[in-house]
């Protein structure tokens, strides 16, 4: 089953609910930035996060940024997401291998950090992006995560999170889910949703059940009668290109531009969330340079 989105809303319209199935996306970032276990868990949450944030934003061309600098040996998580949940992301440190911990599990807060911080930037197309930051709790993503929309925006929310990787390192299961209270629930649909999230266990243990979605929400809203409000296929997606590195080339200035070509004589530049590469020779080096002089 190719990573899946829905988003839903219980019938008594007090909960509101987005899930995701991104074992594939999450294998692709795998792949892309060769990453060990520990960080492959920490990315592909950070991703899935990223995606059912991303698709919340309506306006074409928005764009969700979820960053996390936690102190671990990780470094900085980044993923990004456009408003149908597509995303791209980066660690800085995909080599990082850890001990298990004591229950088998990979140790990711340990790999994270908690000495740092949990970044959300929305970029509606105005002139400056939302930016709302919160101190990081644990490391694991999920709790702080809903820890950020209850400092943040004042939303009582549940997270979960999940990536488990096969024994050859690549991903057998990875998604999560966002469940958040709508205004007028009271105790008891906390209560309910708290309940069935306890009950229905990890996120991974649900996806191997069952890959889609819907069916991991329907089991942790166990409680609640739900409707379906969209289902959309996500995927891993860059949206960087040669032109884009062209600009970027441009942006240095003639004076750093000319510096490159005396000292190197070509570029070769690699995008940071993608394998794409791209060549530029001498000869279109110097006709950028002529360009910009032209200016």
């Amino acid at each position: 089953m190719s990573d899946q989105l829905i988003r839903a809303i219980s019938k008594d319209g007090f909960v509101k609910a987005t899930a995701v199935s991104t074992r594939g996306l999450t294998e692709r970032a795998r792949q892309i930035h060769k990453t060990l276990p520990v960080a492959t868990a920490a990315l592909g949450r950070t991703l899935a996060a990223a995606s059912m944030m991303g698709n919340a934003l309506k306006e074409d061309g928005a764009s969700v940024t979820l960053q996390i600098k936690g102190g671990g040996p990780l470094g900085t998580l980044l993923a990004v997401s456009d408003n149908q949940g597509n995303v791209r992301g980066t660690v800085d440190h995909p080599e990082v291998d850890l001990p298990l911990r004591s229950d088998g599990k990979l140790d990711v807060g340990t790999a994270v950090g908690t000495e740092g911080t949990l970044t959300v930037i929305r970029d509606l197309n105005m002139k400056e992006p939302y930016v709302g930051s919160v101190g990081l709790l644990g490391g694991e993503i999920a709790e702080d995560l809903a820890a950020y929309f209850v400092e943040s925006e004042q939303i009582p929310t549940a997270c979960g999170l999940g990536v488990l990787v096969d024994r050859d390192q690549s991903v057998l299961s990875a998604g999560g889910y966002l469940i958040q209270l709508l205004p007028g629930a009271g105790e008891n649909v906390i209560a309910r949703v708290e309940g069935g999230v306890m009950a229905a266990g990890s996120v991974t243990g649900l996806l191997q059940e069952n890959s889609d979605p819907e069916a991991m929400l329907r089991k942790v809203l166990s409680d609640f009668e739900i409707d379906v409000l969209e289902r959309s296929p996500i995927e891993y997606r860059c949206y960087c290109s040669r032109e884009r590195m062209e600009r970027a080339l441009i942006s240095m200035g003639p004076a750093e531009l000319k510096s490159l070509i005396d000292d190197q004589g070509e570029a070769e530049l690699t995008c940071r969330f993608c394998d794409n590469v791209q060549h530029f020779t001498r000869e279109q080096l110097e006709a950028m340079l002529a360009g910009m002089r032209k200016k």
